[in-house]
């Protein structure tokens, strides 16, 4: 289709003779061009996210205070038992500690009988001190 048809101008011969025809507004203007920033408040305020989190760290703390004492009570309980066991487990540990005692001096006279001049059971050190052996069991057998 030609421009001559489409402007009902029939007989033009140059797209000069044409007549202008420019677009304009609307009748009453355009509609005002929204250029400011306006973002929807979506989810909580940070107020509330900080309050929540707040709580959150609260009611944990509270919680592991919570497990602190009963920790601290079971361990307490354990060790006022053992208290209450030592003096026993001392004895035994005394008992048995005088029967290796007895067989290290009859081990100790058996092996020096012949070296004249050797007291059983006499420390070769001379400090004064009793000190018990370094190790939980005597074995003569070894030494």
């Amino acid at each position: 289709m030609t421009e001559a048809a489409i402007r009902n101008k029939p007989g033009m011969a140059s797209v000069k003779d044409m007549p202008l025809l420019q677009d304009g507004p609307p009748p009453g203007g355009f509609a005002p061009v929204r250029y400011a920033r306006r973002i929807p408040s979506k989810g909580p305020s940070a107020v509330a996210i900080f309050l929540t989190a707040f709580g959150a760290f609260s009611w944990g703390m509270y919680e592991v205070g919570k497990g602190n004492k009963i920790r601290r009570a079971i361990k307490e309980e354990k060790y006022a038992a053992r208290r209450a066991i030592l003096p026993m487990l001392q004895a035994e540990e005394d008992e048995r500690f005088v029967k290796e005692w007895k067989k290290y001096l009859e081990e100790e006279a058996r092996i020096m009988k012949d070296v004249p001049g050797w007291k059983v059971g006499e420390s070769v050190y001379h400090s004064g001190r009793w000190m018990p052996p370094a190790t939980g069991e005597m074995r003569p057998e070894v030494w």
